[in-house]
């Protein structure tokens, strides 16, 4: 007992070492957050409109055993390569509150500016998918009410975009997003419970399913391997550094606590959602669950208007990077109110989502888009890098078998990774092949 009194550091040693921790420059709000509103934070990413396509793009190529395994080992392997991330927030004796500076810290400036560009990539590409997933949503309720096929897919991109330039305009950083996340939270709870309940009514009242993995020969290897880079891609953001940036001290402490909360209560709703909505509809069940439900027409249009604002809302996670940028670079300082940081949000943010709407309406293929951002970016930041960097940053701290365990899931995913671009790639080019650009899908 006597050893461990001064063996342990005091609270004022503590935040004395707290305090001399080296917080880099930014426009955006740092160590603002509690470790339940950034939980809360990633269990959006992890519910939201997206979650209603994995029936579809998971099980349905992967089947049930394929399917429910490889959900689970990815939420396994997905909370353990994000708390080695987490505990890298802290090293040298500065917070690395962005992706790119920790690379560039580890392994210098060339590494700063590739992995500055594949993140961008990757949350750029994940934007798309959410702008796709918006209008899509938009567009089925529409259909419920008017099935005239005026107004086409690209149109409801279109509106999707304007909806989101006009959230970028009125949320500044990530930390403001307080009161839309109660808003967030009611949405996902809507169209999941919906969701939820009809698929279990019409699997109730439905005869036998067909479960076999639908393809022949190569394409359906290809689907699979696709599926598997969608697995990946479900459980994470490749902006760790940035997510947990907006945390409070102790920053490793309370970042790990909220990945525990994300991949245990907060993937559960995702998890029953993939499951019935597999169970209710087979094989033919589509890449946007709603589609396949029956109910009031009154329920239905709740819950594609739940998954269309919570979609822009989520969309707002994953842009807050770039605009962290923009905004530091620029020197945006004081009110977010005041007139010259509106009109900066409106130009600047603007042109962004105006751009990624149109890539948007112009390739609206959303199953393609999750496996490709998996291939290209997701698995590289989400588990190749962080094994790599804890390598790198605790060399003389480790094992030979810990070494070895942390270069076998590099290898491992380096394959994986390269496998599912090969596949989203190919599956994008039959896809283009047979809908025309601006496709109304």
């Amino acid at each position: 007992m006597e050893n461990d009194r001064y063996d342990t550091p005091s609270r004022k040693e503590k935040n004395d070492e707290e305090a001399s921790v080296i917080i880099p420059e930014t426009a955006h709000q740092v160590s603002n957050d509690s470790w339940f509103q950034v939980g809360v934070v990633l269990s959006m990413g992890v519910n939201s409109a997206y979650a209603l396509g994995y029936s579809g793009t998971i099980m349905v190529p992967l089947g049930w055993i394929g399917g429910v395994v490889g959900l689970v080992m990815s939420t396994i392997v997905s909370l353990y390569a994000s708390a080695l991330m987490a505990k890298l927030h802290e090293v040298g004796g500065k917070r690395h509150i962005r992706y790119r500076d920790l690379a560039g810290f580890l392994y210098g400036r060339t590494a700063y500016l590739l992995i500055w560009a594949l993140q961008y990539a990757n949350l750029f590409l994940i934007n798309i998918g959410y702008v796709i997933m918006s209008g899509s949503a938009l567009k089925a309720f529409y259909m419920l009410f008017r099935d005239d096929h005026m107004l086409k897919l690209p149109h409801f991109i279109a509106i999707a975009g304007v909806a989101c330039i006009l959230f970028a305009i009125a949320t500044p950083h990530l930390s403001a997003l307080r009161v839309w996340l109660g808003f967030s939270t009611l949405f996902m709870i809507l169209y999941l419970t919906i969701a939820f309940v009809l698929s279990v009514q019409d699997g109730v009242k439905a005869p036998p399913r067909d479960y076999h993995i639908p393809g022949s020969g190569d394409n359906k290897i290809w689907a699979i391997i696709g599926a598997i880079g969608n697995l990946f891609f479900a459980f994470n953001t490749g902006m760790i550094p940035e997510i947990q940036a907006t945390i409070r001290q102790p920053v490793v402490g309370n970042m790990v606590k909220a990945l525990n909360f994300q991949f245990t209560v907060g993937v559960v709703p995702m998890h029953a959602v993939t499951y019935i909505g597999y169970w209710a509809y087979g094989s033919v069940v589509s890449s946007y669950l709603l589609n396949n439900v029956h109910g009031p027409a009154w329920v239905l249009g709740v819950a594609h208007l739940s998954a269309f604002f919570q979609a822009i809302i989520t969309l707002h996670i994953f842009a807050s990077p770039t605009y962290e940028y923009l905004d530091t670079k620029y020197g945006v300082k004081g009110s977010a109110l005041a007139p010259r940081n509106i009109l900066f949000r409106l130009v600047v943010r603007g042109g962004y989502l105006i751009m990624t709407t149109f890539l948007s309406a112009l390739l609206p293929f959303l199953g393609n888009f999750m496996s490709l951002t998996g291939a290209i970016s997701t698995i590289p930041l989400t588990f190749i890098l962080p094994n790599h960097m804890y390598l790198i940053a605790k060399k003389d701290k480790l094992s030979s078998l810990q070494k070895s365990w942390h270069w076998l899931n590099i290898v491992v995913f380096g394959c994986v990774s390269v496998a599912a671009f090969v596949a989203a790639l190919k599956l994008t080019v039959v896809q283009t092949q047979t809908y025309h650009v601006f496709a109304d899908l």
